[in-house]
């Protein structure tokens, strides 16, 4: 069990939800409850509103916003002083590597101190369209936000939607993971620290069915923010719909990395591992399609299901794991099947199959790093999101058939392209229908750089001057400047 905040945090204050209620959040790695957390309800919900916007109609939408960028930094900085604390929670709630969450806990500041420094730079615009009129714009903040986030990335998530709802003088209510909850919490407590006022920042944990739901349709949040998988993010639009609010979505994936013959080799197919296997797999813009030339196929197949095999995979508190656990035991049941139907579909297994882990650890919440090659891209494993470490190796014979197969699915996130041909490079990203493409890199995310996707991965970018779009209305001011009335009936 763990000390960390298991309430709900609603209005400053940290409180059992009305119901009573609770559930377990566990430890997937080494099995096990890890603490018992407060479970928000729709009489909840009803509160954390009142709260955000009380805090909304009161100070906070008017405080100067460098004021508002100073508390963001501040927390930046208290989240950089518990690196270390919040990346062990999050790795024990998450089944992720320790190093890896503390990686992720460094974005999340970057994050927070990108935004604070756009909190100053919500510039509007003039404008001469009439002798007679002076107009100009305003962009002032949508009022509450919702925010619903998905397990694979607690923390890092949480400040994708609380800094630029912050930045922009909203307030937001965050519903983590019911399986991840307890570092989105912590957060909540920190910006306290940080100075943000009670009720601009409430968290509440609880099951997506009935709390993101109620936050969906409730008339008094005006945007929802929802990272999470395709089918959930469509409902979601469908019950906001029924009340207008704004809704941006960052959906699933099922990305394609594109090796042509003339790839650095061993730059690839490094490059290729970190962008399926980490967090396991379990990202929305893992590149879990390997498309290689035909040329390069064996070379690359050979070397690339070597090095997954020398993955280490255990303890994710220990420092030399490369691969954790997935978040649970259902999870990788489900993964596992995955890797079945790959193989009845006539895929090969390159690597993959029984693991042999340390004392103390859930072996059926693990899956090895899984190579199939072989794969048709119309299979059934090339086209559905994993979301696990398994990945799929299919043949190219040409530029124009590797576009197509990385277009054939009904996502469009994330692609990465290994090639010495800069020219061909960029010719395929501009090609390729996804949000982000890499050229010669793995990492298609960065604070500062547009992220959101294409197709059924979703709509709104986040992560960028983009996303503050997101929070913001535009409202027009118009003023006459003609000494004569305006008049035209004449009369």
């Amino acid at each position: 069990m763990t000390d960390a905040p298991t309430q709900l945090l609603i209005g400053g204050e940290l409180r059992d939800a009305v119901s009573g209620r609770t559930f377990p959040t566990f430890d997937p790695a080494h099995g096990g409850e890890l603490a018992t957390v407060a479970q928000a309800g729709t009489d909840d919900v009803d509160a954390a509103v009142t709260a955000a916007r009380g805090a909304f109609d009161g100070a906070w939408a008017k405080t100067a916003p460098a004021k508002r960028a100073r508390m963001l930094n501040r927390l930046a900085q208290l989240l950089d002083g518990q690196t270390d604390e919040l990346a062990e929670l999050e790795s024990r709630n998450s089944g992720k590597a320790k190093w890896q969450c503390a990686a992720e806990i460094k974005v999340a500041v970057s994050t927070l101190e990108f935004f604070a420094g756009t909190a100053q730079h919500l510039y509007g615009r003039s404008h001469v369209v009439n002798p007679a009129v002076v107009s100009y714009t305003l962009r002032e903040p949508v009022g509450v936000v919702g925010a619903i986030i998905p397990w694979n990335y607690p923390l890092m998530m949480a400040t994708w939607k609380v800094a630029p709802a912050l930045a922009t003088g909203n307030t937001i209510i965050l519903k983590p993971a019911s399986a991840t909850p307890l570092t989105a919490i912590r957060l909540g407590e920190l910006a306290l620290e940080a100075g943000i006022p009670a009720g601009v920042l409430n968290v509440i944990p609880g099951p997506g069915a009935e709390v993101g739901e109620a936050m969906a349709a409730h008339p008094g949040i005006d945007k929802i923010a929802f990272t999470g998988e395709t089918d959930t993010g469509r409902r979601i639009a469908a019950v906001a719909a029924k009340t207008l609010k704004r809704v941006s979505l960052e959906l699933g994936g099922k990305s394609p990395n594109l090796v042509f013959a003339d790839a650095d080799l061993d730059a690839a197919v490094i490059g290729s591992l970190w962008a399926i296997y980490y967090s396991a797999g379990q990202s929305c813009e893992a590149r879990s399609r390997i498309l290689v030339a035909d040329q390069l196929y064996d070379a690359f197949a050979s070397a690339f299901a070597v090095k997954a095999r020398a993955l280490t995979v255990g303890d994710p508190l220990v420092d030399d794991t490369k691969v954790g656990s997935l978040i649970s035991r259902a999870h990788a049941e489900k993964v596992r099947r995955f890797v079945e139907i790959g193989v009845e579909d006539g895929g090969e297994m390159l690597a993959g199959g029984d693991l042999t882990l340390a004392d103390g650890l859930d072996a059926d919440a693990f899956v090895a790093p899984t190579v199939i090659g072989g794969v048709s891209n119309d299979s059934r494993i090339a086209q559905e999101e994993v979301f696990g470490p398994v990945v799929t190796l299919s043949r190219f014979t040409d530029e124009k058939e590797a576009i197509g197969f990385a277009n054939d699915v009904r996502y469009g996130l994330a692609a990465t392209v290994w090639t010495a041909d800069s020219a061909r490079g960029h010719r395929v990203a501009q090609k390729i229908r996804s949000g982000a493409v890499g050229i010669n890199t793995p990492f298609v995310a960065f604070p500062g750089v547009p992220f959101g996707g294409f197709k059924e991965s979703g709509y709104g970018r986040e992560q960028s001057l983009e996303a503050l779009d997101l929070y913001t209305e535009t409202k027009a001011v118009l003023q006459g400047t003609s000494p004569k009335p305006v008049n035209p009936f004449g009369t």
